[in-house]
């Protein structure tokens, strides 16, 4: 069964001549049902992708493949209802759907704003990912030598750009948050920035008095724009969201990094030695890199059964990187030394 995300920008013709590259290397196969079932997979999906010029704002998923049992085949391509962040392929014995459920299950979204003079960034933290939604620049000019009524007329000029520009910022904001308001998802509002104009901006009425009811106090003083900002405002915010999956995942990797500098033997790796574990109901909380294996699925359900809390993350983390490739992906923080 075939699996394919596409992220919106890439282009319709790069993701076909990948296909027919996987048409080829599907000859190698030995059992003939099964590579007779991945060619059909992907020559159905060829058929469906020449038929589109560009992949939609939100991405593309296709799900093509037979089943087995019933010798049913069925074939879908959407754009999911948020965007797809990842370009996946796999033929494998079940259609991969983990991306998709992330979309479906996290009913809380958290607004992120970070506004300066000219400046601006919206984005959300859903989960545990932080989403860029729009980057803003505007032109207001700073301090002027000019001076008597030349400086006046100057400064109001500057004054009325900057307005303009927070109202313009305003805009964006009722456009991206006003959609999760209204489903019920939105959570509150994080407001940041480096200098006076996040209180400017939250003392007027430049966005939605809904919206503006949802800003969660006090403003974050933040150094940046972008997703670097963004993340350092939720670091920042870490009172004000402590029960999201991303604090708790950050907060999870500094203690394993505290536990492995003392050498205390807190620490547990290797999918051998986790199952050991688990099995004395040992691990506390655990860690588990997400590459869509069914063998990762069966160990967030064994080890929820000892009432371990466990953590599935992607590239979405910074860190989820290091848990890959230092612990092969999985890593977990003990009650207790064994």
């Amino acid at each position: 069964m075939l699996s394919l995300y596409i992220p919106p920008g890439r282009p319709v013709a790069d993701v076909v001549n990948m296909l027919r590259q996987e048409a080829s290397i599907s000859q190698n196969i030995k059992l003939k049902r099964t590579r007779d079932a991945v060619e059909s997979a992907i020559t159905t999906a060829i058929d469906r992708l020449v038929s589109i010029n560009k992949i939609p704002e939100n991405g593309l998923v296709l799900f093509c493949g037979e089943n087995f049992d019933t010798g049913e085949f069925k074939c879908y391509m959407f754009s999911p209802p948020e965007k797809v962040t990842v370009y996946f392929y796999r033929t494998d014995k079940q259609f991969h759907t983990e991306f998709l459920e992330d979309m479906v299950e996290v009913s809380e979204v958290y607004g992120l704003l970070i506004v300066e003079r000219d400046q601006g960034t919206i984005g959300v933290l859903r989960g545990s990912r932080i989403e860029v939604l729009e980057e803003m620049e505007g032109y207001v000019p700073g301090k002027h030598m000019m001076g008597g009524q030349s400086q006046r007329r100057i400064d109001r000029i500057i004054e009325e750009l900057y307005h303009d520009f927070l109202k313009s910022f305003g805009e964006k904001v009722n456009n991206y948050l006003l959609p999760y308001l209204e489903s019920g998802k939105l959570k509150g509002i994080l407001l940041g920035g480096p200098g006076y104009a996040k209180k400017d901006f939250y003392d007027s009425d430049y966005i939605d008095y809904r919206l503006k009811k949802l800003i969660l106090l006090p403003l974050v003083d933040i150094g940046y724009q972008g997703e670097a900002g963004l993340r350092e405002m939720v670091m920042k915010s870490k009172d004000v969201l402590k029960n999201q999956k991303y604090i708790e995942v950050e907060d999870l990797i500094e203690e394993l990094k505290y536990h492995l500098a003392k050498d205390d033997g807190l620490v547990v790796y290797g999918k051998e030695e986790i199952n050991k574990a688990l099995q004395m109901g040992a691990i506390d909380k655990l860690i588990i890199f997400d590459d869509g294996t069914e063998e990762n699925e069966k160990m967030v359900q064994e080890a929820e059964k000892y009432g371990t809390k466990v953590y599935l993350v992607g590239d979405e983390i910074p860190e989820a990187e290091w848990v890959r490739k230092t612990f092969s992906g999985m890593v977990g923080k003990l009650r207790f030394r064994i």
